[in-house]
This record gives C-alpha cells, structure tokens and sequence, in this order.
C-alpha cells in the first residue's frame, strides 16, 4: 500500500515571518496519515527544519554536480547535510524559464538519489501538446528520459504537472488524470518491473486546491498531490492533507 503524500511547493515566496504558517500546519496535521513535506526556497530550509515541526523539508532545485564553479547554484549533497529529505526537479518552471533537458532533470535526480534524498520528477504536458493530441506522449518521453536507472520506491516520486493547469486555476479532468496515471504506472512497470512500479508514488499537481483535493486524491494511481499556491497558507494546505488522509 502507498502512503500518500502531500508535498507544498511555495516557489520563490515566503520570508522568515511566514515560517508561522509551518507551526499552525503542523498543529493542525499532529495525527496525519499521509507525508506532509513543504518545500520552501533554499536559505528558509534550515530555519525551518529548527521549528522541528515534524513536517518533512525539501528542496526546490538542486545542480547535478556536487561541487564545483557553479555560482548561485546549490548541491544535492548540500541540501542533504543540512537536513532536508527530498528535492523537486525538472518542475515546469525550471524546464521552461531555464531550458532544462530530460538529460540535465535525469542527471539532477541521479545527483538527488546518491545523496540520500527522495527525488520528486515533475512531468507534464503543455496546452498546446494537450490540444494536439500530445498528452500521453509528451508524458512517455519526459518519464523515460527524467528518470535514472536507479529509480526505486524509496528514493523517487514522480509529479504529474499538466504546465497549462499550473497556477491558473484549471483543472484538468478527472478522466484525463487517470488515463495519464495509468499511463505512467504502465511505463513504471515496463522499465523497472511491478515490484518497483507498483510502489512509486504518483502525485498529481496543477491548481490543487481545498475544494477538489479530495475527488483529485480518490482517483486511482494517485498518491497524492505537488501543491503550489495553496501550500502557502496553513488552513488551505491542512484541508488539503486531510483529504490525502482519507
């Protein structure tokens, strides 16, 4: 059985004062079924991972390199040393804004898993795959060329993020998300055998929100959600982890 997860990723927002929002969330999600991580950006980590919330603390990006001439540039090895427990790579954004490959993402996650942290590999299509028909294909290239060979349960969750349903308040179809769950599953499966596959958890991202996380998180093969805008406020992102509790 895969335990949900609801991972919030508060993007480049949030100032230490906003850590108050961290110490009402993890009042109000103490009894939890599911993992609860948010993923600040990087200089609010260590901060707070000293709240000791008991809430799991990721990265938002990391270099495939460990160390080396990489200005402004922070290591898997780095977010690991000072504590965090996963890092987010090849989201939409960074494969948009900074032309990041399937190859870079595979190698970011690979650099991920060799530290020790869970690598989440967001995948999604755009509006303009979707309308040509693109969707399942765009996902199949992504998930084969994101993920290393290394992939297990342990250290991998994979995030479908449809980019045209990414803070714009859309939704994609109920339908829709499980042909492409499936979809994924049937990958896992076919590369790294049943055993493996059938552990992954499989998030869904794009617009989450209080009002239909859980219709989202009932659907089958979704194991929970990657939450944008909604993460940012402990009563919205509580409600949210409720339902992944159900």
């Amino acid at each position: 059985m895969r335990r949900k997860m609801a991972a919030g990723n508060w993007k480049m927002n949030g100032l230490r004062a906003d850590l108050a929002e961290i110490t009402a969330l993890a009042s109000a999600t103490s009894t939890t079924a599911c993992d609860v991580m948010i993923c600040p950006p990087a200089p609010l980590i260590p901060a707070m991972l000293a709240l000791e919330a008991g809430i799991m603390v990721g990265g938002q990006d990391c270099h495939a390199e460990q160390s080396g001439a990489h200005t402004g540039d922070v290591s898997a090895t780095l977010l690991k040393d000072i504590g965090a427990s996963a890092v987010i790579v090849g989201h939409s954004e960074r494969r948009a804004d900074h032309a990041e490959t399937d190859a870079e993402v595979r190698a970011k996650a690979e650099a991920a898993t060799s530290a020790g942290l869970i690598a989440i590999v967001c995948i999604g299509e755009t509006e303009a795959e979707r309308d040509a028909g693109d969707t399942l294909k765009v996902v199949e290239t992504q998930l084969t060329g994101s993920l290393p060979d290394g992939t297990t349960a342990a250290n991998t969750v994979v995030a479908y993020e449809p980019v045209w349903a990414i803070g714009t308040g859309k939704t994609a179809q109920s339908s829709d998300i499980v042909e492409v769950h499936a979809a994924m599953r049937a990958l896992l499966r076919a590369r790294f055998g049943a055993e493996v596959a059938d552990g992954i958890r499989l998030l869904y991202g794009g617009s989450v929100k209080p009002g239909n996380a859980e219709e989202i998180f009932s659907l089958p093969d979704v194991d929970g959600g990657l939450v944008g805008g909604a993460s940012l406020k402990a009563a919205d992102f509580s409600a949210i982890v409720a339902a992944a509790s159900r």
